[in-house]
């Protein structure tokens, strides 16, 4: 009689095999790869993106940023370790506001879309939402937490990610509970909860018409859903390891993937299909966060160390390496985020700045 151990080799083995015949199958649906279309579009090879602001104030890491959607606004928002919020004028890199949180372990930010709200997460398990007009002015000496407007909990694990719906009456949230949840703020109780991630859930993004969201997961594959049912209508393999950062296509028909088995990937919503794998030699580290330009010919990723790529989206190939710049992140960045506008960059990394490239 076999062992435990030789049936569940055997049940990975057909698992595998299982796996490699989908993946096959996909395959043989492709008739033409993305990278190899003829593309008639003006070529990014000319850009040459550089530091024009550096944003200081924080002591601690910085471990995400979020722009605020407001037309012509060139406010945002950054989430730091020392235990502080803090809200920019990127242009001028004066601060508007700071917040002091209750908790340092923050890992994720949002700024609502009509701009009256800013939230947080992090290890504490709770998104906290803060009113902007309730705030009083800067003082980054204060160690007293500021109040929230709201304290969503009902997540078991740390809060990966959060994003507000553009009525700013709703925010999404994803956690290391292994769901998201999409929560009324005033009611303060979630609404719908998402569950069908085997491992944590460490990221979101929500569709331009907010009909669906994608989540990526410590298992390595990228979920869509309907907010409207609550249900996951698609699931996207092909990442090797966790998926740390998703991101919708401007769009809506497609949405990135940022992962740490060195690899970027786009994939279409309509076919199910992998569309482009953004790897280069010279980049050899997990991908933690991306970003589209406004026009979506450009993605930007940010790696494990200190790496920012620029990817010509069409054709897979690196159009500039801003690890190389003057002026740069000198420590780890875990995030980045393209203006709305389109005509800025700003980078959060571990040296406790934030950066704006334009």
């Amino acid at each position: 009689m076999a062992s435990i151990q030789d049936q569940i080799n055997k049940i990975r083995q057909e698992n595998q095999q299982l796996q490699d015949q989908i993946r096959q199958s996909l395959e043989g649906g492709n008739d033409a790869k993305l990278s190899e279309m003829e593309v008639t579009a003006v070529q990014p090879s000319s850009m040459k993106l550089k530091v024009r602001n550096t944003l200081k104030g924080h002591m601690g890491k910085v471990y995400s940023c979020a722009w605020s959607p407001v037309v012509d606004s060139r406010l945002m928002v950054s989430a730091s370790q020392d235990g502080k919020l803090i809200i920019w004028n990127a242009l001028t890199t004066f601060k508007t506001y700071a917040i002091s949180l209750r908790s340092n372990w923050v890992m994720t930010c949002a700024y609502s879309g009509a701009g009256n709200f800013v939230a947080c997460g992090g290890l504490d398990n709770i998104v906290s939402i803060f009113n902007i007009n309730q705030l009083n002015e800067v003082n980054l000496e204060s160690n007293h937490p500021t109040p929230p407007h709201r304290e969503l909990s009902q997540h078991t694990g740390y809060i990966s990610a959060c994003k507000f719906l553009s009525s700013d009456k709703q925010i999404l949230s994803s956690s290391g509970d292994m769901t998201c949840i999409l929560w009324d703020i005033e009611m303060g109780r979630p609404v719908k909860t998402f569950q069908s991630h085997t491992g944590d859930c460490m990221s979101v993004s929500v569709s331009p018409d907010e009909n669906q969201f994608v989540s990526g997961g410590c298992d390595a594959y990228a979920k869509l859903w309907d907010v409207r049912s609550g249900k996951c209508v698609a699931t996207f393999g092909g990442h090797d390891s966790d998926v740390n950062c998703v991101q919708f296509f401007p769009n809506g028909l497609s949405f990135a993937t940022a992962s740490d088995d060195n690899t970027c990937r786009l994939f279409d919503i309509r076919a199910s299909r992998e569309l482009m794998v953004y790897s280069d030699d010279s980049v050899r580290e997990g991908a933690t966060s991306i970003s589209f330009s406004k026009s979506g010919r450009i993605m930007y990723a940010a790696y494990d160390e200190k790496s920012v790529v620029a990817w010509d989206t069409l054709k897979g190939k690196i159009v500039q390496n801003l690890t190389l710049e003057q002026d740069g992140p000198e420590g780890r960045v875990a995030c980045l985020a393209v203006s709305p506008d389109g005509n800025a960059l700003a980078t959060a990394s571990w040296d406790n700045n934030l950066h704006i490239w334009a």
